[in-house]
């Protein structure tokens, strides 16, 4: 937080914008772009590529190695995720660093969509990718060939889902956590302890422990199906998520369309909670009260989040009232004529830990009382016995579940910063995989689903009429060979002994690199999710169609890029320079 800042000070400068106040002119910089057209920028796309793609799958199977990143500050890290890895690299060609960009999107996509399988899903671009422009440069059709492997995909992933089996006990849950952790059992065991005492839809928190030891503790928390209203809110940019740490949460059913709703728990938090982080939890935050809020988040002024209230109608109010419960807070309930104006610190609820996506919003608390959440719990089920409504009872199944479950809390011990850092990721990608696996079950893992949907492929292409859409699917054939090969590769082994020994086996044999031997995966317990497998196959092929499609590439020369840069950053100096006295929330 900034310095104290007066009453006054707050009020006059958190309000709305009229039409007719000054504004400082918006300047901005534009440089002369470089253009590459056809085989040249293709090739130098491709280096790109090439080269996140050669950096990642190293990390690839249970034998995989690390990648240490350097950092501007602090000590080195040494990781094994692939998606990771994919962010910190930035090529200093600007053509090849737009193919690097592209893997990096095959893999955040993945991570987004599965939070597992980034590495894989990398490698199946870049071979998708240069099998494409092979043929490209030959002289196929693009567009053509990306239609083939569009269809293609769409049958493999059908036989895929077919194909998969549901989780059925801890010993699933187990191996696909092993597995998804660098085949690290005693992660695997942690993962199941977790979701035995929170249970298969319960919440997993991974956060740094305090001494050596790894421990599992259930804390009262929830998790909420909403995540933040503007990204700008995002303080781990690495995570692209909002980390607070003992928070305050206003809850509340209103909508705030003007910031003095809120300018006096603002005031409140500053002067007597010490510049606390603060959750808005509301109807909604539009136009210039959310405009405000995040220029002030921005500026250092205010440490503040906002997401939109879960739910609807009269769901949303018994949502509210069960998160006010939980983090022993009070619902600000417009209904009875409660007032944002009115709320009191005291009102607030508190979150030991709260942890904000896109998309959804974990909170740890421990304020709430215990005697009140149990009520709260016996007072649904009440409800859920005098209902005959089947969607009415899912619904109160799963607050009940919310209330009751608590949060397994993962405290992540280690020797080292480095070593801490990459243990946490590995059990992050490791309770995404389980989540996953449990969501859409389990197919054998070490490529060997891949492997097997490539000998589907001839009979999908036999029925394609264009013969450049065949090609299209079979290169996807050969593409779905490489995650199984470099498995090989990196196990010591030679990697295409390994695919050509498992020609035309059954769906579930496979090559266990941990221990070097042909069995069946699913009964060895190398697993993986299908859900990771699938997305991982549907974004390489979309990123490989993007990029077999493209004709040039435009972009920023890298000197005249540099003294843009600098000018612009001159410009935002001057601009704060000028800016007025007063410091603390003054914007206009």
């Amino acid at each position: 937080m900034a310095a104290p800042i007066s009453s006054s000070s707050m009020k006059s400068s958190l309000k709305p914008l009229s039409r007719g106040s000054s504004r400082r002119p918006l300047t901005t910089y534009a440089t002369a772009k470089q253009i590459t057209f056809d085989t040249e920028s293709r090739n130098k796309l491709q280096v790109g590529i090439n080269k996140v793609a050669d950096a990642v799958q190293v990390t690839l199977g249970p034998r995989g190695r690390n990648v240490v990143l350097d950092q501007s500050f602090g000590v080195p890290q040494v990781i094994n995720d692939g998606v990771s890895i994919a962010r910190a690299i930035d090529l200093e060609d600007p053509v090849e660093n737009a193919g690097a960009q592209l893997v990096k999107e095959v893999a955040g996509r993945t991570n987004d969509n599965a939070g597992d399988g980034t590495t894989t899903a990398s490698i199946l671009a870049r071979e998708l990718i240069k099998y494409g422009l092979q043929n490209v440069t030959a002289g196929a059709n693009p567009v053509n060939i990306k239609r083939g492997m569009d269809k293609c995909c769409a049958e493999l992933v059908n036989i895929l889902e077919s194909k998969a089996q549901p989780v059925t006990g801890r010993s699933d849950i187990k191996a696909v956590a092993s597995i998804s952790a660098g085949n690290d059992d005693y992660v695997g065991e942690m993962i199941a302890d977790a979701l035995d005492r929170v249970g298969a839809d319960g919440v997993l928190s991974i956060e740094s422990g305090q001494g050596l030891e790894t421990t599992v503790d259930v804390e009262e928390g929830m998790e909420i199906d909403r995540g933040y209203i503007s990204p700008q809110f995002v303080n781990n940019q690495e995570k692209l998520r909002v980390d607070y740490e003992e928070c305050k949460i206003l809850i509340t059913d209103h909508k705030i369309e003007n910031v003095a709703q809120v300018v006096p728990i603002l005031e409140k938090i500053n002067q007597e909670a010490r510049g606390a982080p603060l959750l808005i939890m509301a109807e909604d935050v539009t136009a210039e009260a959310l405009a405000t809020l995040v220029v002030n988040k921005l500026r250092g002024v205010l440490n503040v989040c906002a997401i939109r209230a879960p739910g609807f109608g009269e769901r949303r109010k018994a949502l509210l009232q069960d998160i006010a419960i939980v983090t022993g807070g009070e619902f600000i309930a417009k209904d009875i004529g409660m007032e944002l104006e009115a709320v009191e610190l005291e009102d607030l609820g508190t979150a030991r830990k709260a942890t904000i996506y896109n998309s959804t919003t974990t909170l740890i608390a421990d304020a709430g009382n215990k005697e009140d959440i149990k009520a709260r719990v016996a007072q649904i089920k009440k409800e859920l016995e005098n209902t005959d409504s089947v969607y009415d009872t899912e619904k109160l199944s799963e607050r009940i579940a919310k209330l009751s479950g608590g949060v397994a809390v993962i405290k992540v011990g280690a020797n080292t910063e480095a070593e801490l850092e990459d243990r946490k990721l590995r059990i992050e990608d490791a309770k995404n995989a389980t989540f996953a696996a449990v969501e859409e079950g389990i197919v054998p893992g070490g490529g060997t689903a891949l492997l097997r949907l490539s000998e589907e492929v001839p009979a999908i292409a036999a029925k394609l009429e264009d013969e450049e859409e065949r090609l299209g699917a079979l290169i996807l054939e050969k593409a779905l060979k490489a995650p199984c090969r470099i498995i090989g590769f990196n196990s010591g082994v030679d990697g295409d002994v390994v695919v050509e020994k498992l020609r035309g086996k059954e769906w579930s044999t496979g090559f266990n690199a941990m221990s070097g031997e042909y069995c069946n995966m699913m009964e060895a317990g190398v697993l993986d999710p299908a859900k990771v497998t699938r997305s991982g196959l549907q974004n390489s092929v979309g990123i490989a169609g993007i990029m077999l499609t493209t004709q040039a590439v435009m972009c920023e020369k890298p000197e005249l890029a540099a003294a843009a840069r600098a000018a612009a950053a001159a410009a935002a100096m001057a601009a704060g320079g000028g800016g007025g006295g007063g410091g603390g929330m003054g914007m206009f």
